[in-house]
Parts: structure tokens; C-alpha cells; sequence
């Protein structure tokens, strides 16, 4: 029945949209760490991809979330010479974390996410109509 597979797509996309949530909740959560030494390398930040791959029950292609990738970027240095993490020059490495593009990406998931939400409710509320049609 095509309403099984319409269903069980959009269950991929929020499936990988969580996914990509998560990912990103774990690149917030950890914006201002720091390093535990000096010299030592903070959190670096993460990117989630995603792939498609064709579901031959469903006889259709689906969503998941793929590789999460180290974004390669510099980290932030910030002058603090009496921190505990500082390097000789009074450098601290923060992580190459901008809270901007993250709450970006949360949006556009969030946008994604409810997206296939509401694929699922009206697929749902098609169903429940033939069935009401077919009780009459």
C-alpha cells in the first residue's frame, strides 16, 4: 500500500533529522569549552551528512544520517594570559564553534523535522477518510 511507504519515508527523514539535531546540540553544548592543557586542541566541530539509499522493501530510496565529519576550520584564539589553558603567548583555543550557523542549521532540521511530520498527519488523515468513506 503506498500510504505504508509514503509513511515509512517520511519516518526516514525524521529519523535523520534527529540525527542531525543531535549532532548539532553536541556542537552548542560545547562552543565555549576549553582545552584541559595548554597547548591541547579544544572540541572541534562536527557536520552531519546524509545519505540515500534505496529501501527495496519499500521499492523506494530513503534518507539517513551518514558520516559526521570534523569540520577542519581554525579554532578561535583569545587573548587571556591568566587563564589556565592559555599557551606561552596567553592564547586560549576555543572551539571553531559559531552559536550563529548552529541555531541556523537547528532552524532549518526543526523546518525538516516538522516537514515530514506533517507528511506522516496528512497521509494519516487520508487514511482515516477512505476508511470513513468505505464505512458508509
Amino acid at each position: 500500500m503506498d500510504f505504508m511507504k509514503t509513511m515509512a519515508i517520511a519516518a526516514s527523514g525524521l529519523k535523520a533529522q534527529s540525527g542531525r539535531m543531535r549532532v548539532i546540540s553536541e556542537n552548542i553544548a560545547n562552543a565555549d569549552s576549553v582545552p584541559d592543557s595548554p597547548g591541547a586542541n579544544p572540541y572541534r566541530r562536527k557536520i552531519p551528512t546524509f545519505n540515500t539509499q534505496l529501501d527495496r522493501s519499500l521499492d523506494a530510496r530513503v534518507v539517513s544520517l551518514g558520516r559526521v565529519a570534523n569540520d577542519k576550520s581554525d579554532f578561535r584564539l583569545k587573548y587571556e594570559p591568566g587563564h589556565p589553558s592559555a599557551d606561552a603567548n596567553g592564547n586560549v583555543k576555543y572551539p571553531n564553534v559559531n552559536s550563529l550557523v548552529e541555531m541556523t542549521d537547528m532552524r532549518e532540521a526543526q523546518r525538516s523535522y516538522e516537514a515530514n511530520i506533517n507528511v506522516i498527519s496528512a497521509t494519516r488523515r487520508m487514511i482515516q477518510r477512505t476508511i470513513d468513506i468505505l464505512k458508509a
